[in-house]
Order: C-alpha cells, then sequence, then structure tokens
C-alpha cells in the first residue's frame, strides 16, 4: 500500500519539540456513595413528598443526556421504588433538542449512557412532541413534552450542577430539566432565542410556570464529589423547588475539581498555561463537551469577564463514543484531530448550536492528522518564551481531574503543590499510531 503524502503543514510542525510528562495525581475531599439503590430507597422512605405517588398512577420520570455517576443504576432505583407503591412509572427523555433533536435520537444518546429498558425495568416514550401549557408576558410560548403532560405525575431526576454558560441562582439541574430538558426542541429553542445570557430569566419564568400548571409530584437531584462519584442524593418537594435547590447548587460548586494551577485554596484555577491536552471531550463531560468551569473557555463574553484561567493553546484529541457524534463544543479547542473531525456529527450538533443561539459551539477549529502534530502545532503556537520549556498539562477529560500528566517545566511548581503528588518520572511522550499512549491508571481512557 503506498503511504500518503505528509501534508505541507505539517512538516511545519514536525521538528517541534514534544515535553517530557511525569504522571501526577490530584487529592480532593468530598463523600461517595456506594450503593445508588439503597440511597435512592432511603432518600425517598425520608421524603414526605413521596406519598403523592399512589397507587395506579402513571409516573413519567425524567432522564438527560448529561453523564451522571451510576446513571442506569440511579433511574432503575427510581423505578423500582415508584412502582413498588404501586404505580406505573416510564421514563421520558427530557434533553431538549439533544439526540439530534428526534425521538430516536434521544433514545439512543441515552442508550449509549446505558440507559435502556432492559435495563431500567420500564418502558422509554421517547417523543417530539409537545404541548403548550401557557405563555409567558412577552408572549413566549411555554411547552411540555406531550407524554409527561399526560400522565398523573412527573418525577424530576437529574443531576445540580454549575452550568457552562452563565450563573444564576438555578443552573444545571432540576429547573432546567422542567424548562428546559421537557420542553424538547421547540420549548428549548424558546428558551434560548433572546440569547445565553437571558437563558437563566427563562429557566426560572418556564420552571415556575410548569410547577404551578403540570403534575410535577417532586425532584430527586444528585450531587457528586470531585472524582466524579455520586456523593448525595436531594428529594425536593414540588412546593418550593426552585428555592430549595439553590443551596445544593452551591454544594455542587463547592465539590467540583479544577487544573492545579494558581493558589491552592482558590475556587478555581488561575493564571496562565501554555498548553492544555484534553483526550477526550463529549456530552457526558459537559454539555458542552469541556467542561470551560474547568478550562475558563466559556461561549458568553459575560462568563469569559470573570475568568481567572488563560490557556494559550488547547488541544483536543478525540469525541467519546458516548457523545453519540455530538462534537458540541470542540470549537473552543484551538487544535484537533482527524479522527475527532471524523467522528463531529453535523446532525447533532448543529441541531445543538441552532436551538441553543450558540453557532460558535458549531465551529471546528485546525485540524491535524493525529495526536503528535496536534500536541505540536498547539506547543508550536502557544507563545511561550521557549517552547522546548513548555507549561504543558494533559487530562484526560474535563470531568476527570484525579489524574493528569504534567511537563517537566511545570514540576518544580507542583511537588510542593498541596494536595497533588508527582507519582511518576518524567518521560517522553509515546504514540502508538496515531494516537498518545501514556497510559492512564485505573478505567481513564
Amino acid at each position: 500500500m503506498t503511504q500518503l503524502a505528509k501534508p505541507n503543514y505539517v512538516r511545519l510542525v514536525e521538528d517541534t519539540p514534544l515535553p517530557r510528562i511525569a504522571l501526577c495525581r490530584q487529592r480532593f475531599q468530598g463523600t461517595r456513595i456506594d450503593d445508588p439503590a439503597r440511597a435512592i430507597h432511603d432518600a425517598l422512605a425520608a421524603a414526605d413528598c413521596a406519598s403523592k405517588i399512589r397507587p395506579g398512577m402513571s409516573i413519567a420520570i425524567t432522564a438527560g443526556s448529561r453523564g451522571i455517576a451510576a446513571f442506569p443504576e440511579l433511574v432503575a432505583a427510581i423505578v423500582a421504588e415508584i412502582r413498588a407503591r404501586g404505580a406505573d412509572p416510564f421514563v421520558v427523555p427530557a434533553m431538549g433538542s439533544h439526540g439530534g433533536a428526534t425521538a430516536e435520537g434521544q433514545t439512543a444518546v441515552l442508550a449509549k449512557l446505558g440507559v435502556t429498558e432492559d435495563v431500567i425495568g420500564c418502558p422509554i416514550r421517547s417523543s417530539m412532541d409537545t404541548v403548550e401549557i401557557g405563555r409567558l408576558e412577552n408572549g413566549m410560548s411555554v411547552r411540555m413534552d406531550r407524554h409527561a403532560q399526560d400522565a398523573d405525575g412527573i418525577v424530576l431526576f437529574n443531576r445540580i450542577k454549575p452550568h457552562t454558560s452563565f450563573r444564576a441562582p438555578n443552573e444545571s439541574g432540576l429547573a432546567k430539566m422542567l424548562s428546559i430538558g421537557l420542553g424538547k426542541q421547540s420549548g428549548a429553542e424558546a428558551c434560548h432565542s433572546r440569547g445565553i445570557d437571558q437563558v437563566p430569566i427563562y429557566v426560572d419564568l418556564m420552571a415556575r410556570m410548569k410547577l404551578e400548571r403540570c403534575k410535577v409530584l417532586f425532584g430527586i437531584g444528585t450531587i457528586e464529589n470531585a472524582y466524579d462519584q455520586l456523593s448525595e442524593i436531594a428529594v425536593l418537594d414540588s412546593e418550593g423547588l426552585l428555592e430549595a435547590e439553590q443551596p445544593w447548587l452551591q454544594k455542587a460548586m463547592a465539590n467540583m475539581p479544577r487544573l492545579p494551577i494558581g493558589p491552592a485554596d482558590a475556587p478555581s484555577a488561575a493564571g496562565n498555561l501554555d498548553v492544555l491536552v484534553v483526550d477526550q471531550i463529549g456530552k457526558e463531560f459537559s454539555g458542552t463537551g469541556m467542561d470551560p468551569n474547568i478550562t475558563h473557555r466559556f461561549s458568553s463574553a459575560r462568563m469569559m469577564a470573570h475568568a481567572t484561567l488563560h490557556v494559550s493553546r488547547l488541544a483536543a484529541l478525540e469525541l467519546s463514543p458516548r457523545s453519540n457524534g455530538n462534537g458540541n463544543g470542540a470549537a473552543r479547542a484551538d487544535v484537533v484531530t482527524a479522527r475527532l473531525e471524523q467522528a463531529f456529527d453535523r446532525e447533532a450538533v448543529y441541531a445543538n448550536a441552532l436551538t441553543s443561539t450558540v453557532l460558535l459551539q458549531a465551529k471546528m477549529p485546525m485540524v491535524m492528522p493525529d495526536d503528535r502534530s496536534a500536541i505540536q502545532a498547539a506547543i508550536k503556537t502557544c507563545g511561550a518564551e521557549d517552547i522546548a520549556k513548555a507549561r504543558l498539562l494533559r487530562i484526560p477529560n474535563t470531568l476527570q481531574l484525579e489524574y493528569l500528566y504534567a511537563s517537566e517545566a511545570m514540576l518544580p511548581e507542583l511537588q510542593d503543590r498541596p494536595g497533588i503528588e508527582v507519582i511518576g518520572p518524567p518521560e517522553p511522550m509515546r504514540f502508538d499510531g496515531v494516537r498518545l499512549a501514556n497510559p492512564w491508571p485505573g478505567a481513564h481512557p
């Protein structure tokens, strides 16, 4: 077989030196729940609002597109608890426009996350059909998934966490699941129609209307620790749900991991980094593929004004298979690989971007043939005084930050840093074909 000629632009970076890197481990504080089913049982047993479930009721349970620790186990446990109370549960995909804004696509997203009818033990009723339950004062339509609206009761389920594009009393969690997730594509489009900075206003207004006019019984929210593990479960009554969710958001913010840059006691990373290499992006890691709360590369100009970390160059190497082609957020990288571009499904990405009105998220940055050339392109253009001593970090994704690789130039500042340990010697970057091959401990990519 004739070997393809190397593009000329690759020749421009092939002499760029690659730094030696050392494996490091971060230590975070946090509790962990080891038995999700028992935790759901105990949480519902202690919640008075669970008594709203009556025998014979049809109950819609929401399931979104975000990665949630123990997601299938938690949904199966909620199904079992509802059925044990004599009701008839089913799951509704509640993910706005995700999954290409089709019923089949949203079912496929859940399957990629391990949530199937066989696993959870009840039907999944997926449809993009909605009903209008009212209009806001400005005339904006408030939409509700038809299957959920036709049920005798609705149980909201979602992870509570900081949003990637705005700050508000309620961000990603039960309020957003109710307003945008259950609004399907049409509801999500309406909520985003005035721009990303206005989204929290409409999340609040739409969620309050739905709590007043729809049969929401209660919500179940999860909190995760910095290791992407289930930490706490909150059961919140529909009455006063938005206010009750707010302190849980603050807990979630305090639990977030961070890159080891800047003061160790600061709430997030701060300062400058020459190069950040992210092995995988994807919807299970963040709604924007890479969580900007970690990278500080926000899509909103308002959020960028509050960024404390400046990453000169960011290279993203792969789109997670579980993202089902949704490469939303690749645009926040400076360079990606050909295999990420090949996995990029415009149907999924464009539906997401058009609905959210954030078209920037659908763009494709510079594409290099493989991991080596992508990393070299990032280093060559990072602006470091001496690129042979570039300050570089490599992470598996923006959700799991226990382990990371640091370039040799960063080791002096990390060796004495509280909460971090350099556990491996500096070693050359190794490549297996097109991929960076220095291994991750455990189940990391």
